[in-house]
């Protein structure tokens, strides 16, 4: 549906007809995984061999030069998708500690980054997700041509670098949305006591040796973390932020695709080919959390809590 022009959508679509992105190796030892009910270690060393082959980088288009400009013209991605044997790593995405760190040093190792880091602004207590990245590289590729192969380049892979902070509850997650609209994120607590005291963040919880070595007489978790019985810890966010995510792909698909990425996520879409429901993922973080205070308060002899 990114492809306008009816003609240049059939060819794509026959492009994509006419590649094989998994080996024969490969279908070889799914069927017989399937037929055995499983592989012995050389079959299953074979495979992951077989498997690397449909990720691994082609530096030799499957279409014209002249077909890859108009895939271009049309949307990036779309050309990036269509004009080559199969899928690849689009990027790798190391966590740093220290964001800002990286983003000012990479200019000074001769790379060039975003211009700007995605996400909340930095803050003495990290939340939710924040990204940049590197500029897609140039890379040499050979297209398809009547007297021989046409030398071209392609603009795909790319470095991106992520900071991950604390998971923010629906409440908390409400107020950086806003926060977000405003531009003013005075309104979220940049205070892990007062993030956690006002429902704002996961928290996992623990007991202290001090806790394991007394005896508690409270089951109140306030009272606990202050007698130094309990500490609690931040829990990691491990999702993405569409925003985030869509900053880094406008950076190195360039401004005139920025407005493909307003459309509708598709939940119910892409569920329907992943057959299941996509799991909620506060759900998740309460259940770590409280499973954390159920096994803290057992730990510590203690039955039941007050939050």
């Amino acid at each position: 549906e990114l492809i306008e022009d009816q003609d240049l959508r059939q060819e794509a679509a026959a492009a994509l007809a006419r590649r094989d992105i998994f080996t024969p190796g490969a279908r070889a030892l799914i069927e017989a995984a399937e037929t055995a009910g499983g592989l012995d270690e050389d079959q299953a060393d074979r495979f992951v061999s077989e498997l690397l082959e449909t990720f691994r980088w082609h530096a030799e288009a499957t279409v014209s030069a002249s077909v890859y400009e108009r895939l271009v013209a049309a949307h990036r991605l779309i050309a990036d998708v269509v004009s080559f044997k199969g899928p690849h790593i689009n990027h790798l995405t190391p966590r740093t500690l220290d964001i800002d760190a990286a983003q000012a040093a990479m200019p000074e190792r001769g790379i060039t980054p975003k211009e700007t880091i995605e996400g909340p602004p930095a803050r003495a207590c990290p939340i939710l997700l924040r990204q940049t990245s590197f500029k897609a590289l140039q890379e040499a590729i050979a297209f398809p041509g009547a007297d021989g192969a046409v030398q071209g380049v392609h603009t795909a892979r790319f470095g991106e670098i992520e900071q991950r902070g604390c998971a923010l509850t629906p409440t908390g997650r409400a107020l950086y949305d806003a926060a977000l609209a405003s531009k003013d994120f005075s309104a979220l607590p940049d205070d892990w006591s007062a993030l956690r005291r006002n429902g704002l963040a996961w928290f996992r919880y623990r007991a202290t040796p001090q806790g394991l070595a007394g005896r508690a007489e409270t089951t109140d978790l306030e009272a606990l973390i202050a007698l130094g019985h309990v500490v609690a810890e931040p829990i990691t966010y491990e999702d993405f932020l569409p925003v985030s995510a869509a900053g880094i792909f406008q950076s190195n698909l360039g401004a005139e695709v920025r407005e493909a990425y307003a459309v509708d996520p598709a939940k119910a879409d892409f569920e329907r080919a992943l057959g299941r429901a996509v799991l909620d993922e506060m759900a998740l973080y309460q259940a770590e959390q409280e499973a954390s205070i159920s096994e803290t308060l057992k730990a510590l002899g203690l039955t039941e809590a007050v939050v």
